[in-house]
């Protein structure tokens, strides 16, 4: 059984940013990163200080701006020519106001795909029909496709279940599934997941913990776990541990370490290129 680990993957893709920063630095091109927030949830931070961090190691500056007045902070960032990235970090206080305030930042600059996500939900609606153009895709569903790409996996021949409809994982990740052509079936956190039995490859992104039952999965499965949410203070996904146990399955992320290094990873290749412009 494969796991696959995107702690490894993002070690080799770190060092090559390294190198693209160095050569932007000496084109005189600094790459600025602002990151966007209205809470002071010690999750939503702790993902700030990720991103953080990870900007440090490669020579990416990093801004944390922390306000109520998410809209403005965003108009300011849009016109400020020093900043080549904007990231609203999820989820708003009021996340009924999410498509109206991601939509406002600069595609050129919305190096998380947030806007993207908002085009890929009505991709969704309307079974794939419709245009998606923007600048960058979503950070989130790019990581899994190089994850899964990574490990040398196959989807060409493989029935995908994709649990999560949302804009970051669920629904950009149903748009590239059905542009490259494969065999992909889309499902809500509450849906009958007993079906999933029925697919090779399972990609969960839900924010449920535990919603994906050892039961649900058959042997062979390759499992993606790109779900997250808080529960008691600590980061968990939505496949419950018990499946994590199991010997049987092709390929698993781990409790940790999966999806969200490669997250961060895609994230700052997309402002890279937007320094490049």
């Amino acid at each position: 059984m494969k796991i696959l680990d995107g702690r490894e993957l993002a070690g080799f893709i770190k060092e090559r940013q390294a190198a693209e920063v160095r050569q932007l630095r000496s084109e005189g091109l600094l790459p600025e990163l602002v990151i966007i927030r209205d809470s002071d949830n010690p999750v939503i931070v702790k993902y700030v200080h990720l991103k953080q961090a990870y900007g440090e190691d490669i020579g990416v500056a990093v801004s944390d701006v922390f306000t109520k007045d998410v809209r403005e902070a965003i108009l300011e960032a849009n016109e400020d020519a020093s900043v080549s990235g904007i990231i609203v970090q999820l989820p708003l206080s009021d996340t009924a106001q999410t498509d109206e305030v991601v939509s406002l930042i600069n595609p050129s600059k919305d190096v998380d795909g947030l806007a993207q996500g908002v085009l890929d939900l009505e991709f969704v609606k309307h079974g794939g029909a419709g245009q998606t153009n923007n600048t960058f895709d979503s950070a989130t569903a790019t990581a899994v496709n190089w994850l899964l790409t990574g490990y040398d996996i196959s989807l060409s021949d493989k029935k995908i279940a994709l649990v999560g409809r949302g804009r970051l994982v669920g629904a950009p990740l149903y748009r590239m599934f059905v542009n490259s052509g494969f065999d992909v079936s889309v499902f809500g956190h509450d849906s009958d997941l007993e079906v999933l039995r029925d697919f090779d490859v399972v990609i969960s992104a839900t924010g449920v913990p535990g919603l994906i039952k050892s039961a649900m999965i058959k042997p062979g499965t390759v499992l993606v776990d790109a779900g997250t949410a808080s529960e008691g203070g600590k980061l968990v996904g939505d496949v419950s541990p018990e499946v994590l146990k199991r010997t049987d399955l092709a390929a698993v992320t781990p409790p940790t370490g999966g999806v969200g290094p490669l997250t961060v990873a895609a994230l700052f290749d997309n402002a890279l290129r937007a320094a490049r412009g």
